[in-house]
């Protein structure tokens, strides 16, 4: 096959410095220049800058928001940083495919990001320059919470001592190899409450049940052993001065805990992405008479394999113009109103590595009504005719004129009492 690449305060206690430095220091990690993707193309991800941000914000709509980013600074007082994913930026939750409304407020997060493929069409203000709490590469390619980044990169988390004061206490864990160990992996101290939730098989747990089973001690402190483990981290507020410290919103006790969660966000994601359809580039655009063409496109990556299984030869298939955001960009009552329809011809999956953000799998669809929106570069939402057509809200479509003025709500939005 032929594969186609498309296009602060200034008083700090000693105390808060040091655990800003262990969660913050080894998750800053920068290319030798900021790297700007071309425009219909997917960027290496070795070009891409490695920070990590707390969830502050969120406009699922538009695929943007805003994190807190930790830096040797008073965190709290760290003015949100906007951010805005890629049209192919990839989210994960749990080690699975997920959008960012399944992405609760607080969430500590690990970002690869870029700068802004166009500012002029950014849908966040952007920067020339970065500094430590705002980083200029805010446009994302992947996005993922704690479990997913340990998850790919094969590790766990090692937890060493907790110490208990009836509903709340502190874990003293570290970040390592799932295999072996590394003695360069620092300890960090994060708080555990009872609202955390404690994963072990099919059970959910609370820290009131593993008292009472006698695993943990009610008060005190006790050694953990190194026990392996995933955790889910968010931040809140912290006393005694220490103004960055993750709390343990999660722990995933063992593997068949951490699969259930995955499974469950895979489900949560392929309903989504049936109702929204499957976001693609346009390749290349074969022109007929009377309205007809025939549509190279390339599929998003990042999705459950389940999805690209139903891309099939012979089968038909609906393809609708969309906006950078992923909103359906044609027609004025729904993705389906102006969309386009015919057969897939072929579906062809590229050999070789594939860059993030693409899925290599390229199909090739015919129309005999072609719409405007749908011209190489650009962006569409495609799908199988087997999957279900429904109406998606008013916020996650625009109308017929695609401007860019449209993409974001304005005050006229509310009625008027």
């Amino acid at each position: 096959m032929k594969t186609v690449i498309v296009r602060g305060s200034s008083f700090l206690l000693c105390c808060s410095l040091m655990v800003i430095a262990a969660a913050s220091g080894q998750d800053n990690k920068r290319p030798e220049e900021p790297f700007r993707p071309e425009a219909g193309q997917f960027p290496p991800l070795d070009k891409s800058r490695e920070y990590r941000g707390v969830l502050a914000f969120v406009d699922h709509a538009n695929r943007r928001g805003s994190f807190r980013v930790p830096t040797t600074g008073e965190f709290f007082r760290n003015p949100p940083h906007p951010f805005a994913m890629l049209p192919y930026g990839i989210v994960r939750r749990n080690g699975a495919p997920a959008d960012l409304r399944d992405i609760p407020l607080g969430t500590a997060l690990h970002v690869r990001g870029f700068l802004p493929p166009d500012p002029k069409n950014s849908a966040v203000p952007v920067s020339g320059k970065g500094n430590p709490d705002r980083p200029a590469e805010n446009h994302v390619l992947l996005l993922e919470d704690e479990p997913s980044f340990c998850l790919r990169e094969g590790k766990v988390w090692k937890l060493k001592e907790i110490d208990l004061q009836k509903t709340q206490g502190m874990i003293i864990a570290s970040r390592e190899p799932k295999e072996g160990a590394d003695s360069s992996a620092s300890e960090e101290k994060m708080t555990i409450g009872a609202a955390t939730r404690i994963w072990r098989g099919r059970e959910c747990l609370s820290l009131a049940d593993l008292i009472a089973e006698g695993v943990w001690p009610a008060e005190g402190k006790k050694s953990l052993g190194g026990q392996a483990v995933q955790l889910g981290l968010t931040w809140q507020p912290t006393p005694g001065g220490v103004f960055l410290r993750f709390h343990i919103s999660d722990i995933w006790l063992d593997d068949t805990a951490m699969q259930r969660a995955g499974q469950q966000q895979t489900e949560t994601h392929k309903a989504l992405i049936r109702s929204r359809w499957m976001p693609a580039y346009v390749d290349a655009v074969e022109y007929g008479k009377f309205g007809r063409a025939t549509v190279t496109a390339t599929l998003f990556g990042g999705m459950d394999d389940s999805l690209y299984a139903d891309f099939k030869k012979g089968s038909r298939g609906v393809m609708n113009a969309a906006e950078n955001t992923l909103k359906h960009a044609g027609g004025a009552y729904g993705p389906a109103h102006m969309a386009s329809q015919g057969p897939i011809l072929e579906v062809t999956k590229a050999t070789g590595e594939v860059p993030l953000g693409s899925s290599g799998i390229q199909i090739r669809f015919e129309t005999d009504l072609i719409i405007e929106g749908i011209r190489p570069g650009r962006v569409v939402r495609v799908r199988p005719a087997s999957w279900p057509e429904v109406t998606v809200p008013r916020d996650e479509y625009l109308n017929d004129g695609n401007s860019l003025e449209d993409r974001f709500p304005t005050p006229a939005i509310f009625p008027k009492y």
